[in-house]
């Protein structure tokens, strides 16, 4: 079995790279992003890595990516301009403002949804679409204008029409781990709700929507996570809107991750579910036959996101934990600026190693 496997993963790391010698040779060298002027590398686990980490490299690679992204491709996805809108406007006080032209996409995205039906707006993975949308302008709005503006309550309006019986939000269970579960899109719909300056506290009692904010609040405060991951991610919503986890501590939360804390101080996010848990279990095959299934390694999208979230509530540096994660993401940042993790999906463009990116530059900047 093991010989099997380690020819199974052999063909998915070269399959690739021969694609990739060959589209060089007929003089169309793959990108990741590419859109204009804007050329992005492909990623890969061999990128070497910065001798120091730099802030400038990590934003340059995060607004040209997303610019890339919005302009070829002319729709939000949650692995790319929906985690730039969600977690770049926060690092605007140590970092200068985001690139206004994403948020202005969005806006234009709006408007192309509001004029679909809703009945088309449930399918697929619109419903995460829209919450990452809303998460997004609302994300803008706490940071960089402090009030609600009418788009954000265009977005959360027409977002909580699409809300699933359960008070979740549906998805296809595709493209692990963003874009994975219902539960996911819920954690995302949850920090849209309570980022938006004012928004949670004034709809409360709102004929139309105070039903639909207490649904999708006992949804996520009734219904267990699906799995570790999912369980970080609400630890995520809880920094926004308290009380969403029951009987919630740092001290909990900082030991329950401490646990799966990798020996170099780092998470590796295979680790914190099971193949067959990741969306509908179809990636199953593909992480089963990784030569690193049994002991993967840290990656830089855990990492970051557990970082980040310890930040958020007020971990202390010094904290052990925490300061063996951070010292993990200043010695892996790769010369492109952005931090590797391999797709839970295909050995393609990696997409994660965006939301890795923001991730780890959010915990290493926040105040």
């Amino acid at each position: 079995m093991f010989f099997l496997n380690r020819n199974v993963d052999f063909w998915l790391r070269l399959v690739p790279i021969l694609i990739g010698q060959y589209l060089t040779i007929q003089g169309e060298e793959t990108h990741q992003y590419k859109d204009g002027s804007i050329r992005i590398p492909s990623a890969s686990a061999e990128e070497p890595v910065l001798e120091q980490w730099s802030k400038s490299s990590a934003l340059t690679h995060l607004d040209q990516g997303a610019k890339a992204w919005s302009e070829s491709k002319q729709c939000i996805s949650c692995h790319t301009n929906g985690s730039y809108m969600m977690i770049r406007p926060g690092l605007t006080s140590v970092a200068g403002p985001p690139d206004a032209s994403i948020r202005d996409f969005f806006v234009d995205e709006l408007t192309s949804m509001e004029e679909e039906k809703i009945s088309s707006l449930r399918e697929g993975i619109q419903p995460t679409q829209l919450a990452y949308l809303a998460a997004g302008l609302a994300s803008w709005d706490l940071h960089i204008t402090g009030d609600c503006s009418q788009e954000t309550e265009r977005a959360l309006r027409l977002m909580f029409k699409v809300q699933s019986a359960d008070g979740s939000f549906g998805n296809d269970d595709c493209w692990p781990p963003l874009e994975s579960s219902s539960y996911q899109a819920a954690t995302v719909a949850a920090i849209a709700v309570a980022s938006a300056p004012g928004w949670l506290s004034r709809m409360r009692s709102d004929a139309e929507l105070g039903t639909s904010i207490q649904q999708l609040e006992q949804y996520l405060k009734n219904t267990p996570p699906p799995h570790a991951y999912a369980r970080v991610l609400l630890w995520w919503a809880e920094h926004f809107w308290p009380g969403l986890v029951k009987d919630h501590s740092t001290e909990t939360m900082t030991a329950f991750l401490h646990n799966f804390q990798k020996k170099d101080g780092g998470w590796a996010l295979r680790t914190f579910a099971s193949p067959e848990k990741w969306g509908n279990g179809s990636r199953a095959g593909k992480l089963r036959a990784e030569l690193a299934f049994e002991q993967p390694e840290s990656d830089g999208h855990m990492t970051g996101l557990v970082c980040m979230i310890l930040r958020l509530h007020g971990i202390a540096a010094s904290d052990p934990t925490l300061k063996r994660g951070m010292t993990w993401l200043k010695n892996h940042q790769r010369v492109s600026g952005r931090w590797w993790t391999r797709s839970l999906n295909t050995d393609r463009y990696h997409f994660i190693t965006y939301s890795s990116t923001c991730y780890a530059l959010s915990a290493l900047t926040l105040d």
